[in-house]
Formats: C-alpha cells, structure tokens, sequence
C-alpha cells in the first residue's frame, strides 16, 4: 500500500507540464511549483522526503478509515439486534452512525478530487487562459457541491443533537414528579414542536434538485454598528433571526423574505429607515423645487438622486422602494381615470386611437432608418424607438391635476385628447412586454427563421387584442350590473367610517389589476379603467372618493418619483452634457413634430388649436422606458452604454418637459383656464 502511494503520486508530480516549448521551460515551471508549494532553498533529498512521508501518512489514514468504517457497520447491526431499544430510538442511532460514515467518505473523496484536480493542471498548458478557466470553473463547482454537502451534515447533527437533549430531559422528567405547571409547559412544547414541523417548508431541500437551479457562494454581512459590545445581544438576535444581509458573487444583495420560523414577527430595519429617510428629505427638496417654479416631483426625484447610489448611497433595500413605488404608478392612473369619465372617452376614442399608433410607427420607421444610416442592429433600433416613442403619464396626469376645463360647443378638450392617448400608449407599453420576448428570439434568429418570427409576433399581437377585448367586455358587463350596486353598499357600511370605503375602493382597483395582469395586459391599464367604472356613478362619487385616495397616492407618488431619482447618475450626465443635450433636444423636437403632424390629420379643423398643447404634453420620454430599458439590458438587447443614454435622455426629457408645457399653455390657452391648468 506505502509502494503504491507512493509510485502514484511521484508519478502525478511527474507528469509533463502541457506542450510546453523545451525540457528547460518544463524544469523552470516544476521548480516555480515546488518554490510554491514548499517554499525557496529546498533541497532534492529533502523534497523525496517529504513526499515520501506524505505518502505514508496517507496511506495510514486510509488504512484506520477502513478500520473505522467495519467498526462502524459492527455498531449499526448491534443497534438493529437490540431488542431493549424502540424502534425510534434506533433509527436515530443508526442514523447517527451513517452520518460519521458519510463524513469519512466525503474525506476521503475531498483528497483525492484535490489530486485529480493537480493532475489535471499539470497536464494543462499554463498560457491557455481558457483552459484555465475552465479548470477554475470545475473547481469551484467542486467546492460548491462540497459547501452544500457540509451543509445538510451539519443540519442532520444540529437535528440528532436536538434528538439527544429531548431524550435526556425525557430521562429527567421520568425519575421525578411534574407538577400541574410543569405538565401543562410540557404539553405546549410538544405542541409547539408539531406546530413548527408542519409549517416549515424544505424550500432548500425541495428546489436543490430542480433544474436551473444553480448553487452560489454567498457573503453573509451583519449591520455595521458602532460599540460591538453594548449590541453584542443584539446581534445574536439578528443572527438568530436571519436579518443580515447576503453578497453573491455578481455583487446581487439579498434580504430575507420569508423565514423559517414564521412564528416570530420580523421586520426590515433597512426599509424602514429607507423610506423615513426619503420622507424627511422629500420636504424641502419638493419645497425648494415650488420655491422656484417647478413642480414638486422634481424635487422628489432630486431627494432619490441624493440618496441613491450617486449620491450618499444609503438607501439599501432599493428593490423594496422601488416596489412600493409602484403602487404610487397605480393610484395616480387610479385618479386620472376617475377624473377621465366614460363620456369622454368616448367623444375622442378615435383620435386616441389612432394618434399613437402613428407616432409609434413613424418612430420605429424614423428609429430604422437612423439605424441603418448608423449601422445598428435592426432589433435595437426598434427597442430604441419604442421605448422613445412613449410619453409619461403620472407626470401629464400631474400638470392636468385640478385644472377645471369645460368643452366648447363643437370642441374638443384637450385633456380628454391628452389623456385618452397616454391610456392608449399604456395599452401599448403592455402590447411591448409581451412581444418582448420574441423580440429577444428575434436579434439572435437566422434569416431563414425569420418568417416564424413575423408569425409569432402576429399571434402574440392578435392575442393581445383578444384580451384587450375581452378586458373591455368585462368593464361594460361591470358598468352595467356590478359597480352601481357595489359602491352603493359601500357608501352605506361606510357612513361615519371612511375606512370601509378607502378598503372598498382599493380592492376594486386591485381586482381590476389582477385581472388585467392574468389576461397578459398592463397593470396600469387595469388601475385606470377602475377609476373610470367608478367615475361613471356620478360627480359627487367621483368627488367622495377623490378625498379619500389622493392623500394615499401622494406620499406613495413620492416614493415612485424617489425611486426614479435611484437611477439618475450626476456624473455621467456631466460626463456626456453635450451629447446628451443633442441627443435629448433632438427627441423631444422630434416628438413634438410629430404628434403635431399626426393630431394635424385626425383632429377636426374646429380643434385644430389643442395640438400644441397636446404634442407639448407628449414631447417626453415615459419613465417606463427605464423598466423597457433593464429588461432589454439583461437580455442582451442593449448594450450598457445604451441603457445609460436611454435613463440620461429619459431623465432630461422629463426636466424639459415642465418649461414645454407651460409654454404651450401661455400660447394656447385663455386666462381664465391659463391660471387653473397652471
């Protein structure tokens, strides 16, 4: 056995180094390898030596591993022969012997995967940077196997030393007599042990094996804290708990969102201080914002600049505000389809029909011509112009928010015609999310696959429109037999407690969205047609409810435009300021011409006047372009750089579009109406 370990490994230290140029090359890398391994100045004799003894001590340990293991094997038929023990009692016996088993195996294993893996680096060529990479890779999958191994043996020792301090208390409880008191505690303790075994999920252990599933070296971070002894028992808490924070290799940072034992409320301090963080901030820099003429959500935006990773970078949980800012988008869509009134969209469904398709496909048309001129990918050109061709509908929503316009005999309002094409852009913001996966097939499709494409994206479409159908269907249906007699129950449990009519209220908006989501159609779309079913009950409902809700969707408006402000990067702004500006001023002139052509064609002569109001509105990029944008990002639509030209042109767009704005009102408007749109 010493021979043969010894032959073997002389033999691995032996091999040849790859195609390496000569005998001399060959020489100088086996002595770089033993300097490393064994440090300068060490001699021949004292090198064979070393590995000879090596050699024998390992060959030792194999041998008392053998021993060990027979031994081993003799206790588990023992325990099974045992008849004083229960049946339990030796399963966890047993099951304690298999563990030491299979932790000598795993050795075992360890040593000779780590001289396969020299062997396996020796015979490699130490120039080739992809050989070596791939031998990296194999290791680290290696470690991570071995990682996730000693991890599960180490849970099934923590679990069999539980299973030894409830035997002995057992034992204890046993040999003297329980009080009522003791009894009582210890029934609760079996109950609790059953409780917790029956809502604990083996989310681990469950998805471990399931395919795509990839495991991942992980830092686990503790809050930093100042006087380490004065928190000391706080940190055993959180540890405890599960409330650090987690660091993957790809710098990704992980909280937890659900523990194992739910039968302790938890709660994430790091949200918590982000968004009274933003709330205090938010303040003067809204009011600063007012102090100067702009509007309020640009100062908003300027608090989440500060505080983002930009700026002081103390916002931590980033994904969780930009989460909740999210229902900031809903209520404010909410609002504007309870403002935006049935009647109303019916007097102009036409023009915001057809208003924006024509841009959009004058945009891509533009977009694809830009790209071939520039020489870029067809799918990016049109990714690009899609994304650019939408307008923001929380910021028009805003500059709109309490002007009172009434409709000239034979006129239209522009508000209406404002308003209903935002709606109808949000219709084909869900129209692209759905495409966009075929739109990824498409930038790495053949030639010769490209009608299939065509095909799909038709299907996709027509489905879309069925489900826009069926969306519209379900609202006249609602309109019809359901939100009359709803709201009418609501208004009457609600008297004295407006609580049961925000709930009320909310829960209808959400249900709208839900089922616009499950029917592959934008959330967004859901929100606002909720608004409006309700806003066909009446002026004084609308009214009601519109007291109710606006506070709600302020502070939540606040955090959605903070979160924006999350992902405006100063310094690359002024980095890029002249290309950007050209780039920026040469969207929003485009955009406003043509909405100005197209509103030209479809708008009746007797309202020609509104389209300068109405393209100045539209003359900005959506802040959903910044969603469109991480998501194409990601999937290798567009490259890095061009997700930072989308955010920084999309960021200016919207700085712009106040200034455009009451531009187009001091123009357009009369005083009277002037002073309420303004």
């Amino acid at each position: 056995m010493k021979a043969t370990g010894f032959i073997s490994l002389w033999t691995l230290v032996s091999l040849p180094c790859g195609p390496l140029a000569n005998p001399a090359e060959r020489e100088d890398v086996v002595k770089h390898a033993i300097k490393l391994h064994r440090g300068k100045g060490a001699g021949i004799t004292q090198r064979k030596q070393w590995v000879l003894e090596s050699c024998r001590k390992l060959s030792g340990l194999l041998r008392q591993k053998n021993v060990v293991l027979n031994k081993l094997k003799n206790a588990i038929r023992a325990v099974e022969k045992d008849a004083g023990l229960s049946a339990e009692e030796k399963l966890f016996q047993v099951h304690t012997f298999e563990i030491f088993q299979k932790e000598l195996n795993e050795s075992e294993n360890s040593v000779f995967q780590a001289i396969h893996g020299l062997q396996r680096a020796l015979q490699g060529d130490y120039k080739d940077v992809v050989n070596m990479k791939e031998s990296s890779r194999q290791r680290l999958e290696a470690l991570r196997e071995a990682a996730i191994k000693e991890e599960m043996e180490y849970v099934e020792l923590l679990a069999a030393e539980k299973h030894q301090v409830e035997a002995l208390k057992n034992m204890q409880h046993q040999n003297k007599s329980l009080s009522m008191l003791d009894e009582i505690l210890e029934d609760v303790r079996k109950a609790a042990d059953r409780l917790e075994e029956e809502i604990e999920e083996h989310a681990f252990d469950d998805n471990k094996s399931v395919r795509g599933v990839n495991f991942e070296a992980v830092l686990r971070v503790e809050e930093d804290e100042a006087n380490s002894k004065r928190n000391a028992s706080k940190r055993e808490v959180e540890d405890d708990l599960g409330l650090s924070m987690l660091i993957d290799s790809q710098n990704n940072q992980y909280i937890l969102t659900k523990p194992r034992d739910s039968t302790i409320p938890r709660a994430d301090h790091h949200f918590i201080k982000d968004i009274v963080t933003i709330g205090m901030l938010s303040l003067p820099c809204g009011w600063l914002c007012t102090t100067i003429g702009l509007p309020t959500m640009f100062g908003y935006i300027i608090c989440g600049v500060l505080l983002g990773p930009s700026g002081l970078n103390s916002i931590k949980s980033i994904v969780q505000v930009e989460t909740l800012g999210e229902f900031g988008v809903f209520f404010t869509l909410f609002l504007v389809g309870l403002e935006f009134s049935p009647e109303r969209l019916r007097k102009v469904w036409k023009i915001s029909l057809q208003g924006p398709c024509y841009m959009t496909v004058l945009m891509i048309a533009f977009g694809l011509l830009w790209g071939h001129l520039l020489q870029i990918r067809p799918t990016q050109s049109v990714f690009i112009s899609t994304c650019l061709s939408l307008s923001s509908t929380p910021l028009v929503s805003r500059f709109l928010a309490g002007s009172v316009r009434g409709d000239k005999e034979g006129d239209i309002d522009y508000s209406s015609v404002l308003l209903g094409m935002l709606v109808m852009q949000d219709v084909q913001l869900g129209l692209f999310i759905a495409v966009m996966p075929t739109l990824i097939q498409a930038g790495v499709s053949t030639y010769s696959s490209i009608f299939k494409e065509i095909l799909r994206i038709l299907i996709l479409i027509g489905q879309i429109l069925f489900s826009l159908a069926a969306v519209f269907l379900l609202c006249l249906v609602i309109k019809t037999y359901l939100i009359g007699p709803y709201y009418r129950k609501l208004h009457t449990e609600s008297k004295g407690n407006k609580e049961i009519l925000i709930l009320g209220i909310t829960a209808f908006t959400f249900l709208m969205l839900t089922i616009t989501e499950l029917l592959d159609v934008s959330m967004e779309l859901g929100c606002f047609l909720a608004g409006a079913l309700i806003s066909s009950q009446g002026h004084m409902v609308t009214e009601e409810i519109m007291c109710c809700i606006e506070p709600i969707r302020d502070f939540l408006a606040i955090i959605f435009f903070a979160s924006i402000g999350l992902h405006v990067f100063p310094t690359f702004v002024i980095y890029e300021l002249t290309v950007l500006l050209f780039l920026t001023l040469s969207v929003v002139i485009m955009k406003f011409v043509l909405a100005v052509l197209v509103l030209s064609l479809i708008l009746p002569k007797t309202s020609q006047y509104i389209k300068w109001i109405v393209s100045a509105g539209l003359a900005q990029v959506s802040e959903f372009s910044f969603v469109l944008g991480s998501r194409a990002r990601r999937a290798g639509i567009i490259s890095r750089e061009v997700y930072l030209l989308i955010l920084s042109v999309t960021t200016l767009s919207l700085l712009l579009a106040p200034a455009l704005w009451r531009a187009a009102i001091m123009k357009c408007v009369p005083r009277p109406e002037r002073r309420s749109s303004t």
